[in-house]
C-alpha cells in the first residue's frame, strides 16, 4: 500500500471507528435514561430514533457539502461534534434536553459517511483495499464501543460514563489533524465549485440569495445526471441491503436470547446469557468481513462480488431458523457467518457506488446512498418488529431472505449493464 493510501486508512478508519462506537453505545444507556427521567420505552424510543434517523436524513446534505467543501475538515468537524454532543448528553437534566443532545449527535454523525467515503473514492489508489481497512476500522468501533461502555457502567454512573466516552473524539481529532495524505481530486472539485459560484454571482444586493439558487440548481442538475439507470439500480440494491441490515441486527439479540440452544446458564451462582456473547462475537467477526469484502473488489468485478455476497445473505437467512432448531453449534456457526457477510457486503457496495458516479459528485452519490442505507433502510427495524409481533422469528428470516433476493436481482442487472 502506498504512503498516501496508508494515511487515508489511518484517518478514515479512526473516524469510522468513533462513529460506530457512539452509534452502538447509545442503546446501553436506554434503560438508565428511562429510570433517570421517569419515561416509557416509547418516549425514549422516539428520542433515540430521532438521533438515528437524522444520521440517514442528514446524509444527503452532508453529501452535497462533501462535493463543495474539503472532506478532511468536514470529517474533523464530525468527530469533534460527536464528542461535544456526548458531553451535552452527560449534562441532560430532562428528556427534552436529552433529546436535543441526541439529535445534535445525529446531525454531526451524519457528516461522516458521505465525506469519508467520497474522500476515499476520489483519493485512494487501491480503492478496494482502503475501503476494506476503513470498514474494518468501523467494526472495531462496533465491537469495542458496547464493550467499553458496559465496562464503564460497571465502575461509574451513566453521566460520568458518557462524559468519558466523549474524550476519545477530541484525541482522535488532534491525531487526525496530524495524519498526512493528499486529496487532490477533492480539492480540485472544491476549487471548481468556488469558481462557478464566483462567476455566477454579481455585485447586486441579491448576492447570497443568488448563490443559494445557483447551488440548488446545481444540486438538482447533479441529481438528474447521477440517477441514470446504473446508479438507480445500485441505489435500490443498497436500500434493500440496508433494510436487511437493520431488520436483522435490531432484533437479533432478542431472537438469539429466545433460542433454547442459547438459554441462560448458571456460572458460580450468577446467570450468564450466552446469546450476548454470540452477538458480540458476530460483531467482532464483522471486522474480518469488512476487510475481506474490500480486498475482494480489487480481485473481482465489484458487481460480481456484490451479487455473490447478497446471494450468501439469502442462504444464511434461510439457514438460520434451521440451525436454531438443530443445536448450539450450527446456530453459532450461522450467526458468525451472518456477521462476516452482512458487514463484508458494505465495502463492496461502496465500490459499486463509486463506479456508478462521476468523481465530482461522489459526495452527493454517498449522500443518497446513506439516505437509503440509514434513512429508508431503517424501516427494516419497523418491519422486523411487526413480523415478530404478529408472526414468528422464522417468518422474519424468510422475509429477510426475500429482501436480499431482490437485491441479488438488482446486482445481476448491474452486471448486465456493466
Amino acid at each position: 500500500m502506498e504512503a498516501n493510501d496508508r494515511g487515508l486508512v489511518q484517518f478514515t478508519a479512526l473516524a469510522h471507528a468513533l462513529f460506530h462506537t457512539y452509534e452502538l453505545s447509545i442503546p446501553l444507556f436506554v434503560g438508565l435514561w428511562m429510570a433517570e427521567f421517569g419515561v416509557s420505552a416509547a418516549v425514549i424510543g422516539v428520542v433515540v430514533g430521532a438521533g438515528y434517523g437524522l444520521v440517514g436524513i442528514g446524509a444527503l446534505p452532508s453529501g452535497i457539502l462533501a462535493d463543495r467543501l474539503e472532506s478532511r475538515r468536514l470529517i474533523l468537524l464530525s468527530v469533534v461534534g460527536m464528542g461535544a454532543s456526548f458531553l451535552l448528553v452527560s449534562l441532560a437534566r430532562g428528556v427534552v434536553t436529552l433529546g436535543v443532545a441526541v439529535v445534535v449527535w445525529g446531525a454531526f454523525a451524519s457528516l461522516y459517511h458521505p465525506c469519508g467515503l467520497s474522500l476515499i473514492s476520489r483519493s485512494a489508489e487501491a480503492r478496494g483495499t482502503v475501503f476494506a481497512y476503513h470498514g474494518a476500522g468501523g467494526n472495531v468501533g462496533t465491537a469495542a464501543g458496547p464493550l467499553v461502555t458496559a465496562l464503564l457502567l460497571l465502575a461509574v454512573e451513566w453521566r460520568v460514563a458518557v462524559a468519558l466516552l466523549a474524550l476519545p473524539a477530541f484525541v482522535a481529532a488532534f491525531v487526525g489533524s496530524r495524519i498526512q495524505f493528499e486529496s487532490v481530486a477533492a480539492e480540485d472539485v472544491g476549487e471548481e465549485v468556488g469558481e462557478e459560484i464566483d462567476g455566477s454571482t454579481d455585485t447586486s444586493s441579491e448576492g447570497s440569495a443568488g448563490t443559494l439558487r445557483d447551488d440548488l440548481r446545481r444540486t438538482a442538475a447533479d441529481t438528474r445526471s447521477l440517477f441514470g439507470l446504473g446508479f438507480s439500480v445500485a441505489f435500490v440494491a443498497v436500500l434493500l441491503y440496508g433494510t436487511y441490515y437493520r431488520g436483522l441486527l435490531t432484533f437479533l439479540p432478542d431472537v438469539l436470547a429466545g433460542s433454547t440452544a442459547l438459554a441462560p446458564i448458571d456460572v458460580l451462582g450468577r446467570e450468564v446469557n450466552p446469546s450476548q456473547y454470540v452477538y458480540s462475537a458476530l460483531l467482532a467477526v464483522g471486522i474480518g468481513g469488512q476487510y475481506a469484502g474490500g480486498r475482494l473488489t480489487d480481485r473481482l468485478p465489484s458487481t460480481t462480488a456484490f451479487t455473490g455476497s447478497l446471494g450468501v445473505l439469502v442462504a444464511l437467512a434461510l439457514l438460520f431458523p434451521v440451525a436454531s432448531s438443530v443445536g448450539v453449534v450450527p446456530l453459532v456457526a450461522v450467526s458468525l457467518a451472518l456477521g462476516f457477510f452482512v458487514y463484508g457486503t458494505a465495502p463492496i457496495y461502496q465500490v459499486v457506488i463509486a463506479e456508478q458516479a462521476a468523481d465530482d459528485v461522489h459526495g452527493l452519490s454517498y449522500g443518497y446512498t446513506y439516505l437509503a442505507m440509514f434513512g429508508i433502510g431503517a424501516l427494516g427495524a419497523s418491519m422486523a418488529g411487526a413480523v415478530l409481533t404478529y408472526a414468528t422469528s422464522s417468518t422474519l428470516f424468510v422475509a429477510l431472505a426475500a429482501i436480499a433476493a431482490a437485491g441479488v436481482g438488482c446486482a445481476l442487472l448491474l452486471r448486465r449493464l456493466a
